[in-house]
C-alpha cells in the first residue's frame, strides 16, 4: 500500500480522494446534528482540494447537509448514498412521508431516505426490535431497509449506493486512481466502486461498532478520524 499511496501523492492530477463524512471525518456523536468536522481536518481537506484532481465527499446525509458540515469549497458532494444522482428516486418521496412522520424520538428525514436512530435509546435491544417492525412495514410498500451503526435507514428500491456514486464521480473526470475512506456498512459499496482502477486504496476507519467485513475489505485500517487525518497529511 505504500507504493499505491506514493502513486497517488506523486501524480495528484490523475487521482481522487473520496471520503465518507460521519465517523470518518467527523467523530461519531449521539445525534447527527451534533456532529462536527475538526478545524484541523478541514484545513487539511482544503489543502487536498488544491492539490488533487478531485476531492469528494460521499455521504448518507443530503449533499447540502454534507457541504454545511464539511465546510470545504471546491470539492464534490454526493448525498444520500448516491440517490441524489438518480432521477428515478424522486418518485419514492411520497411513500417515505408516513415514515418520516413516525412517532420515534430520533428520526432523520433526508427527503429520499428516512433514518431511525437508536443510539440514545434507554433499551437498545427493545428499540431495535421495534424498528424491525418498521422495517417490515417499509418492505410491504416497496422500500428497502438498510441497517447501519445503530441506525435503520429506509431507501427507495433504486440501484444507487456509495459505489455507484464513486464510479460516477470518477468517470465524470476520467480518473483511474483513487483513495476512499469510510467507517460503515454503506462504505463497503464504495470500496467496491474502486474495483478495476489502476490504483485503488480502500481505508477503513474502525471502531467497536465497525460492521462485519469492513476491516477485511480494506487495504489500510486506521482506528479513528484522528488517525485518518494523519494518513491524509501524507498525501
Amino acid at each position: 500500500m505504500e507504493d499505491a499511496l506514493s502513486q497517488l501523492a506523486q501524480d495528484p492530477d490523475r487521482a481522487a480522494i473520496l471520503l465518507d463524512v460521519d465517523g470518518t471525518l467527523a467523530p461519531i456523536v449521539t445525534r447527527p446534528e451534533l456532529a462536527a468536522v475538526p478545524e484541523e481536518t478541514r484545513a487539511e481537506l482544503r489543502r487536498l482540494v488544491g492539490r488533487y484532481a478531485l476531492v469528494g465527499f460521499v455521504s448518507g446525509r443530503t449533499g447540502m447537509a454534507a457541504r454545511e458540515l464539511v465546510g470545504v469549497d471546491g470539492a464534490a458532494y454526493a448525498g444520500v448514498h448516491g440517490l441524489e444522482l438518480e432521477p428515478e428516486a424522486d418518485a419514492w418521496r411520497a411513500p417515505l412521508r408516513p415514515f418520516a412522520a413516525a412517532d420515534w424520538p430520533w428520526v432523520e428525514d433526508k427527503g429520499l431516505t428516512v433514518a431511525f436512530h437508536w443510539r440514545e435509546a434507554p433499551d437498545e435491544e427493545a428499540a431495535r426490535a421495534e424498528l424491525a417492525e418498521v422495517a417490515e412495514r417499509a418492505r410491504l410498500v416497496g422500500l428497502e431497509p438498510h441497517w447501519g451503526r445503530k441506525v435503520l435507514e429506509l431507501r427507495p428500491p433504486v440501484h444507487a449506493d456509495k459505489g455507484t456514486a464513486v464510479r460516477s464521480l470518477l468517470e465524470e473526470r476520467s480518473l483511474g486512481r483513487a483513495l476512499y475512506a469510510g467507517d460503515d456498512s454503506t462504505d463497503l459499496d464504495a470500496f467496491r466502486g474502486l474495483d478495476g482502477l489502476e490504483v485503488a486504496v480502500r481505508v477503513a476507519v474502525v471502531s467497536g461498532e465497525a460492521p462485519r467485513g469492513l476491516r477485511e475489505a480494506a487495504d489500510l485500517v486506521v482506528e479513528s478520524p484522528a488517525e485518518l487525518l494523519e494518513l491524509l497529511r501524507e498525501l
